[in-house]
């Protein structure tokens, strides 16, 4: 077998699988059809769960060097300073181009945890994810092929053969990361089942005439719905004309321009495209992530409209869920059905991302309908309930898996917990395994853990942080799997044999 896994697509979202299963040791090839990376402008930050994943796998200070950057780009006099860090968005986002702002959100809200540095990362966007993934593939030894297609593939239950367009492997497992329009997921058969589009929204970033006239941040108007901004140059249109005739076709100046006319009124002239994309609200999801020896993540398993920044977030979550597991079956010591938890755990948050897309194209139809739901809608966020509620949806924090326990904590990401030696929570996950904090150096804790020791790391250390658990056994993903506010250690074995298997 010439490797363990082939990763069709070398986006965030195929990088950041790659190098989750490289830290376990399990070899990868990446294949990707472009010749270079795709710098077509896409998704401009993150949320707070991919932040975390970023942040617990070392790479915060890459993040925070390229943020910094972004930070500087903004409109300001000039020879005046770059703005400092802010500790989070000045903006909580928007709901269908209704803007809330930070300072309603009442960020003592329980949902909000404690994600350390990760908190301070949010201005990021998609072709650094990429660049910052591609260098620490390489520094982990993947192997990435770009401008090559994979064609076809036959799986059988012993692995797959896998057809590319300049021969031949055999793998394993093949996981389709190859985008919305995924060969991986249409050769495999997956059910791809939604709702048809029903807009066509343009994106660009170019250089206009008369860019006085148009208002910055998000606007609707009696034709559609445009934004301008938060950079010299950034448009968004969206129509309610149905979809583009040919969505491939190369994107020009002028059908910008005419799109960017009709929704906002102006006599705007583009006289140069950077970059330009287009996208509807075709919103789709696989009816399961697995067929066997194949699975998908990302877009091939989920396409949405971009509303609200979700797309890049759901797929980086993908990748962290299944990367451990996956390697967990290759290694040999998954426990029964441990693959199948990612089809189970990932699938009801893209649901619900589909869902909250949908929403965001109704309120902003033109019809007289839609118009009277807006105005509900745009009071409803302005409330302070109604701010903490769209900021704690767009931030992920909301974000949990149904592990079967009554445990509160139980299935949610962890807080970045202080220790009294100085380092934080997330300092002790980047080799990408489990992690059992035993934070009142228990013996007996100590003992019960020891044999899994192979694929867990054991951190007997003094918390900072007040109200800690005693105990907490954190999953390769940075989710909680156990955790115990006393001595009583009862259901701790369970946990190790749920999601590590039986002890060597």
């Amino acid at each position: 077998m010439d490797y363990d896994v082939v990763v069709a697509g070398a986006g965030p979202v195929g990088l950041m699988l790659a190098c989750e299963l490289r830290l376990a040791g399990v070899s990868v090839l990446v294949v990707e059809r472009l010749t270079e990376p795709d710098l077509t402008i896409k998704a401009g930050s993150i949320n707070l769960p991919t932040a975390e994943a970023l942040y617990r796998r070392g790479l915060m200070p890459a993040l925070q060097e390229h943020q910094q950057r972004l930070l500087e780009q903004f409109a300001r006099p000039a020879g005046a300073p770059a703005p400092a860090l802010p500790k989070r968005p000045p903006i909580a986002g928007h709901f269908g181009g209704i803007l809330v702002g930070a300072d309603k959100v009442d960020f003592a809200d329980p949902e909000f945890r404690d994600a350390g540095p990760a908190s301070s990362i949010f201005l990021v966007n998609q072709q650094t994810i990429e660049q910052v993934l591609a260098e620490r593939a390489a520094e982990l030894g993947v192997e990435v092929r770009r401008g090559v297609q994979l064609t076809d593939y036959v799986a059988d239950e012993d692995g797959v053969r896998v057809t590319l367009d300049d021969g031949e492997v055999s793998a394993g497992w093949l996981v389709g990361c190859d985008g919305g329009r995924s060969v991986v997921r249409k050769l495999s058969g997956f059910d791809f089942v939604g709702t048809d589009p029903e807009i066509t929204g343009h994106q660009a970033m170019v250089e206009l005439e008369g860019a006085e006239q148009l208002t910055l941040g998000w606007n609707s108007t009696g034709t559609g719905i445009y934004a301008y901004g938060p950079f010299p140059g950034r448009i968004l249109t969206v129509e309610f004309d149905g979809p583009p005739i040919d969505r491939d076709a190369p994107i020009t100046a002028a059908e910008l321009q005419t799109s960017l006319r009709n929704v906002t009124g102006a006599d705007v002239t583009i006289t140069k495209v950077i970059t330009a994309t287009r996208f509807t609200d075709n919103a789709r999801q696989a009816t399961t992530y697995r067929k066997g020896r194949v699975l998908l993540a990302g877009d091939a398993a989920h396409v949405h409209s971009p509303f609200g920044g979700q797309g890049l977030n759901l797929g980086i979550g993908d990748a962290m869920n299944l990367g451990w597991k996956l390697a967990a079956t290759i290694n040999g010591w998954a426990p029964d059905g441990l693959l199948d938890t990612y089809t189970t755990e990932r699938h009801p948050i893209g649901e619900w991302v589909l869902d909250w897309t949908r929403a965001q194209i109704t309120i902003m139809r033109t019809d007289r309908h839609a118009r009277s739901l807006r105005k509900v809608v745009d009071a409803l966020l302005r409330t302070p309930d109604g701010s903490t509620y769209l900021s704690t949806k767009l931030s992920g924090v909301w974000q949990r898996y149904d592990l079967g326990s009554d445990n509160d904590l139980v299935g949610t990401s962890a807080t970045d917990l202080e220790f009294a030696d100085g380092t934080r929570l997330g300092d002790h996950l980047r080799h990408g395994k489990a992690v059992l904090f035993n934070l009142t150096d228990s013996t007996q804790l100590r003992d019960l853990a020891t044999p899994w020791s192979d694929r867990l790391h054991i951190v007997s250390t003094k918390p900072a942080t007040p109200g800690a658990p005693a105990a907490v056994l954190l999953r390769p993903d940075g989710h909680i799997a156990w955790s115990t506010d006393n001595e009583d250690l009862n259901g701790l074995t369970p946990a190790l044999e749920t999601w590590l298997g039986q002890p060597a």
